[in-house]
């Protein structure tokens, strides 16, 4: 796991962050995807302007008030969700 760490504010909407061999984010991965500012502030506190290895699990895209509305929501579905594909 990279040493870097994110506001809280991003925390909450990143479901992992993939490391390389050096101990840095090599992909970071959002419930949705992240705005442009959002983007630039991750950029900023990895310190790599190069970072561009964004992904999301959802392709919509929300609204800060959406999100905050139906996260505790939306997060117990997809983890509920993704422990039924081992009952399959």
């Amino acid at each position: 796991m990279p040493q870097e760490k994110f506001p809280d504010h991003l925390q909450d909407k990143i479901f992992e962050i993939r490391s390389d061999s050096n101990d840095s984010a090599s992909k970071i991965i959002s419930y949705f995807p992240f705005s442009e500012s959002e983007k630039h502030e991750i950029i900023s506190i990895l310190n790599d302007s190069s970072f561009d290895r964004f992904h999301s699990i959802f392709t919509d895209s929300v609204t800060e008030d959406e999100w905050n509305r139906t996260k505790d929501q939306i997060k117990k579905k997809f983890k509920d969700e993704l422990f039924d594909i081992d009952k399959i």
